[in-house]
């Protein structure tokens, strides 16, 4: 077991058990407040550990840690670059420091005044500077959805995609943190009654239920990744809201695949839940049948039990759940598809995020997305203001929610939460 997630744990930081911030998690972020310019943080709770302020302190000071400035930095690249034994250390460290028998911060009035800052009072940003952004289309259900609407309802699924983790080359420029209000898109779309395309804003927009990863080490052009070493290169998970203008998408997909109906924003939770913190929630994954390819083959539990929950909340009202699925429902893992997208040699590089494709389960209730909610538009979905949605509306604020749980303990990501406005 790792040190840092025994469930016998306990902070001398009162959390509360519904937290998603137990000592047992500890994900990185980058935080700023009105004294403290933007720095790698922890979270803890509600509260942040800084740690520029922990280095400054010189309680790092027995790591084999040679720069603290990679603390000092605008996004949490300097830091995940140094590879999984620093992660490993640097995590382990601030598991001793926050236990409740560790007094360094705890006895120490100014220390912990130095180190620790009320959620509350600190803007969260972008954790990453993204370089590169893949987005799979890894859940059976959801691509059996999509292939029952608007393909042969007798063979939903394409022919590769049991046969490779199926992906697309996304927009990084464009991902945003949550918090960042989301613009109506503008585009082309064609009517099926129509003869020619217009232009204006879609009248589609959707959500896509999604989680990501981000790796935290590059390789050379020409190299493999293999399935069995994948993890060496993840160094956590995020929540991630793949928005989506449908009539958009659907006038320009053919033959090359989404672009403007995808590109316009995507967004993440701040926090970046570690590898290692999913530990204790990992599950044997579907039976893959026909069987894979050998260098997508795997061995042992590399799927993830992640609770997912999306609200919709109108404006002026409370948000309303309206769907909840999980991470099980991914037909392709993470070390799959690291090993598919390296494996005609393409290289990685640190702060690349790998979006898994909306997730959504074998009931209505658990579609990640409102194109599935209300099948295409037919079938609306009432709120319980008794409005109705096809699609989202202005106005209309979007929340993901995340945790795993287990004897327990729960592990969460917060949420990724944001509000759509007109067209600019």
């Amino acid at each position: 077991m790792i040190r840092a997630n025994d469930p016998h744990l306990h902070s001398w930081i009162q959390i509360s058990p519904n937290s998603d911030f137990p000592i047992q998690n500890l994900p990185f972020g980058i935080f700023s407040t009105p004294t403290r310019d933007p720095r790698v943080g922890v979270a803890i709770g509600d509260y942040i550990l800084d740690l520029y302020a922990v280095c400054q302190e010189g309680l790092f000071d027995l790591l084999s840690l040679e720069d603290p400035s990679v603390f000092h930095a605008e996004t949490l690249n300097p830091f995940i670059s140094l590879g999984k034994p620093m992660w490993r250390e640097v995590r382990e460290r601030v598991s001793e420091l926050l236990r409740n028998n560790n007094a360094e911060i705890r006895d120490n009035h100014e220390v912990m005044k130095a180190c620790l800052v009320k959620c509350q009072e600190a803007t969260m940003h972008l954790p990453v500077k993204i370089g590169n952004y893949t987005d799979f289309y890894s859940s059976l259900e959801h691509a059996t959805n999509v292939g029952l609407m608007f393909r042969n309802p007798e063979s939903p699924l394409l022919p590769n995609w049991k046969h490779l983790p199926v992906g697309y080359h996304g927009r990084a420029s464009s991902i945003v943190a949550s918090g960042h209000p989301v613009f109506r898109p503008q585009g082309q779309t064609k009517a099926a009654d129509t003869e020619l395309p217009i232009f204006g804003p879609t009248r589609e927009l959707d959500f896509e239920l999604e989680v990501a990863f981000i790796t935290g080490r590059a390789t050379d052009l020409g190299s493999y990744v293999m399935t069995d070493e994948a993890e060496d290169y993840i160094f956590g998970l995020v929540l991630f809201n793949d928005w989506s203008a449908r009539d958009i998408q659907r006038w320009e997909y053919v033959p090359l695949g989404p672009f403007l109906g995808k590109s316009f924003v995507s967004t993440i939770s701040p926090w970046v839940v570690t590898l290692d913190a999913l530990e204790p929630f990992r599950v044997p994954g579907p039976t893959q049948e026909p069987p894979v390819l050998p260098y997508l083959e795997y061995e042992g539990y590399k799927h993830l039990d992640i609770n997912l929950k999306v609200y919709l909340q109108p404006d002026g009202e409370d948000p309303a759940l309206i769907s909840q699925s999980n991470t099980r429902h991914l037909y392709w893992n993470m070390n799959q598809q690291l090993a598919h997208q390296t494996s005609n040699g393409c290289n990685l590089e640190v702060g690349d995020l790998y979006a898994s494709g909306t997730i959504s389960g074998s009931e209505p209730g658990s579609y990640g997305s409102m194109l599935e909610l209300t099948w295409q538009g037919s079938k609306p979905l009432t709120l319980p203001n008794g409005a109705t949605r096809t699609f989202l509306e202005d106005g209309d604020t979007v929340i993901f929610k995340g945790y795993a749980e287990r004897n327990g303990i729960r592990v969460g990501f917060g949420e990724v939460r944001n509000k759509i406005l007109p067209t600019l």
